[in-house]
């Protein structure tokens, strides 16, 4: 999963605890090739015996589950301008369009990973599902408080239309394999400025 902070050293990697390890791991594989990752493959990136994953985990759902939230907290305050930053309603909301352009323009960026996630299993009540769910709301939920604070006259509504274009925009960046181009950070605009979010 994209992140800005640096990877672990192999050193680093070899040392830490098996759980963490594993999550790691797993976050990265799952995010570049996909969900259908086996077993064998995710011990054997993650340096960790197939005992040993079953020791910590009931199944690959839960490795599943448990990496994506693991590395959807870190994903998501990237996204977010920091609690005590000094910014209006709508610049906090425009921040989280800014850094989704950033991360577009990266070739590691393949896309949101909750939605990645939802959209391979295909499974509503899949742990991972529930899990990338709780992100997706979390993220409106700030875009809904932000409006809010805006001003806006539905913040509801602004809200879920702030997240769909996050969602489509993020989506096109995948499919299209190249930078937004400031298409995402030009439509979030216009709802702002259409709902009255000065």
């Amino acid at each position: 999963m994209t992140s800005s902070a640096p990877a672990p050293s192999a050193t680093a990697a070899a040392t830490a605890p098996t759980r963490e390890r594993l999550l790691d791991a797993a976050a990265g594989l799952f995010y570049r090739e996909g969900v259908n990752i086996g077993i064998e493959a995710l011990c054997r990136a993650a340096g960790v015996s197939k005992r040993s994953m079953y020791q910590l985990f009931t199944s690959k759902d839960d490795v599943l589950a448990a990496s994506l939230d693991r590395a959807g907290s870190g994903y998501l305050s990237g996204l977010l301008p920091a609690p005590d930053a000094d910014l209006p309603p709508r610049d906090r909301i425009m921040h989280v369009f800014k850094q989704l352009e950033s991360l577009s323009a990266s070739p590691d960026y393949l896309g949101c990973p909750f939605l990645a996630t939802a959209f391979e299993l295909k499974d509503s009540e899949h742990p991972a599902s529930v899990v990338a769910r709780r992100y997706k709301d979390a993220l409106t939920d700030f875009f809904r408080d932000e409006a809010r604070r805006g001003g806006a006259h539905d913040p509801d509504l602004l809200a879920h239309q702030l997240t769909v274009v996050f969602d489509g925009s993020s989506a096109r960046a995948m499919a299209q394999a190249r930078s937004l181009g400031g298409l995402a950070t030009a439509t979030a605009t216009a709802l702002l400025d259409a709902a009255g979010v000065s």
